[in-house]
């Protein structure tokens, strides 16, 4: 009998997926946070999970490098953010403080996603080896 690694991870690589690009949109504006004129972008990450779930009920696996690469359709999500803080005279809108306060919480997300994954793939060895190892 084969295992399905579908159907064993479920979406959770894509959930992987779309925390580590979160971050990289996160620290993307903590690095221009003194830029001029700067916007900053946020991710709706509900609406990238719900996308990325749709495509792998779908059935739409990159197995091969010209495939479609699910990871620029997630570009979607990423947005300008509505700034909290009044315009400081300079046109950027990035809040240091609340993007540090977005990565923190997005890494620990990362973090638990990953310790899931590793508990997931333990009970696929175990089966696998019958307990043994």
């Amino acid at each position: 009998m084969a295992i399905s690694f579908d159907k064993a991870f479920g979406i959770l690589p894509q959930s992987l997926q779309i925390r580590a690009q979160n971050a990289e949109v996160i620290s993307a504006n903590i690095a221009n946070a003194d830029t001029p004129g700067y916007k900053a972008k946020g991710m709706d990450f509900k609406a990238a999970l719900a996308q990325a779930a749709s495509k792998q009920q779908a059935g739409m696996t990159r197995t091969h490098e010209k495939h479609l690469d699910v990871r620029t359709e997630m570009n979607n999500s990423v947005d300008f953010r509505i700034p909290n803080q009044p315009d400081t005279g300079d046109g950027n809108t990035v809040d240091v403080q609340m993007e540090r306060n977005l990565y923190l919480e997005n890494s620990l997300h990362y973090q638990a996603s990953i310790r899931f994954l590793d508990s997931k793939i333990k009970g696929l060895r175990k089966a696998i080896t019958g307990g043994k190892g």
